[in-house]
């Protein structure tokens, strides 16, 4: 059977939930078709999760690898699958830091390290999974088991080689600079670990509405982390001063209202004070956004954009030649694990196109975004065209990302209706050649609905990432939409 067609046939029907997004074996994506499916996602209901052909990977187990740790768990012992045991070693450590008395054993299955971890330590296996990025791929839990084959490393290294020589090329910096990593938040990790080299013990400080996982992973996995949102440079001067944190951390721009902070001036009391700046250029991209100049350290997630197919994981850090500690950054990288040969083979077949695709993402985003301001149902968009820190950092003809959220009039009755009967793939990540939308806060913000509602993020809100589909087919199905 070919694989469905999402730019024409989409994901968007009750009928759809647990599909695959895109129709592949390592898709990234699941189809939440409908507003309830989300509510039953986010409660762990029974029957909506036996419906879930895949799973985000860094929100669980894809099914490849949870069929690999059902294979090696023993009695009483859960299964936690990790590329190499320098990772499951760092899992295990941070397990028995929350859980002193757990009960948690490595073991070698493959070319891959299993950390086994009895009741009490498995949620804490499972943060670190989440928030680090750093769990086995599909890919490689395919090979562990026998059901694709091993790429040979000759072609992954050039594969390697050939990634950072486009990233290099739309960065304009030299390919050296760049590592690959298994996600965009292990590229994080990395940067984290470096900061932890530079500046042990010390907390970061996060400016703007952050993304989950960008604010938990220093707070869960390092030493803590601290979020400022307000924009006023004598408030973040003071911040800095009294944490002193060990970096500042900025999304450019931030998901999902997609604004950004006042990046230079930022960087300016930062390194006044001897503080490095870490960015994340996901949503942004390096083809629109020139920030090498104010930045330190730089992670992406490569599973967007760049790739743009939805069935790959990886990430990269950048160490800007710029940097007043880029020596530093040098002699403290080693992380812990890069990104696998056939995860790097994939990455680089599917990003041969990104010069091309993503101005096209992007062009067509701004388009919907431009309608959708003027539909009388919708009460606001938020899109990087209305920032003008963000155009301030764009490239002499760049786009502004594949991005937008929006808010209607009549709140969360009205969002329901309208996510419902939208008749685009609706599910988490972004990216991707084919649209997605999802009701972003319920899913990123369930547990804290209240406390993003007063940071202006409503749970009504909806983000869509748009994809490739013609611009008036497409708003004809948001127009239908919005009329519901």
């Amino acid at each position: 059977m070919s694989p469905r067609d999402l730019l024409h046939a989409p994901c968007w029907q009750g009928v759809d939930l647990g599909h695959p997004l895109p129709d592949h074996p390592h898709a990234v994506s699941v189809a939440l078709p409908r507003w309830q499916d989300v509510i039953a996602y986010e409660e762990q209901e029974h029957s909506c999760r036996q419906a879930l052909q895949t799973v985000y990977p860094r929100f669980g187990q894809h099914p490849l690898v949870a069929e690999l740790s059902q294979r090696v768990a023993q009695p009483g012992l859960i299964a936690w699958p990790f590329p190499t045991e320098a990772v499951a070693e760092a899992a295990q450590q941070h397990c028995l830091r929350q859980a002193p008395g757990a009960t948690t054993e490595l073991k070698g299955f493959s070319g891959l390290t299993v950390l086994l971890c009895d009741a009490g330590a498995s949620p804490h296996a499972k943060a670190f999974w989440q928030h680090t990025g750093l769990g086995a791929t599909s890919r490689q839990a395919a090979i562990a088991l026998g059901r694709e084959q091993a790429p040979h490393p000759d072609n992954a290294a050039l594969a390697r080689r050939l990634i950072c020589e486009r990233l290099a090329a739309i960065h304009g910096c030299d390919p050296g600079l760049i590592s690959l990593h298994p996600s965009g938040m292990s590229g994080l990790h990395a940067a984290l670990c470096i900061i932890e080299r530079l500046n042990p013990g010390r907390p970061t400080l996060q400016l703007g509405f952050p993304y989950v996982d960008v604010l938990k992973q220093p707070q869960v996995i390092f030493h803590g982390g601290e979020l400022l949102q307000s924009a006023d440079l004598n408030e973040i001067g003071a911040a800095l001063d009294r944490i002193k944190p060990g970096a500042v951390i900025v999304e450019l721009p931030s998901n999902p209202l997609l604004r950004c902070v006042d990046l230079p001036a930022v960087t300016r009391l930062a390194h006044d004070r001897g503080i490095p700046v870490i960015a994340d250029d996901t949503i942004g991209t390096a083809l629109n956004l020139s920030v090498l100049p104010y930045v330190d350290l730089l992670f992406t997630s490569l599973t967007k954009s760049f790739a743009g197919r939805g069935d790959v994981m990886a990430g990269s850090l950048l160490m800007s030649s710029a940097s007043p500690w880029h020596q530093q950054f040098v002699d403290a990288m080693n992380p812990p694990a890069r990104l696998n040969d056939a995860d790097a083979i994939a990455l680089e077949e599917a990003s041969r196109d990104v010069l091309d695709r993503v101005p096209q993402l992007d062009a067509n985003c701004l388009t919907l975004a431009h309608r959708l301001e003027a539909h009388p149902a919708v009460k606001s968009v938020m899109h990087p065209k209305d920032c003008t820190i963000f155009r301030s950092l764009m490239r002499s003809g760049a786009g502004f990302g594949c991005l937008l959220s929006f808010e209607l009039h009549e709140g969360t009755a009205k969002a329901q209706r309208v996510y419902d009967n939208l008749r685009i793939s609706k599910g988490p990540s972004l990216g991707t050649s084919f649209s997605l939308a999802c009701p972003y806060t319920l899913l990123a913000h369930y547990d804290e609905l209240d406390w993003a509602a007063d940071c202006g993020v409503p749970a009504h809100l909806l983000r869509v990432s748009v994809g490739l589909e013609d611009p008036d087919e497409l708003w004809q199905r948001f127009s239908t939409a919005l009329v519901s």
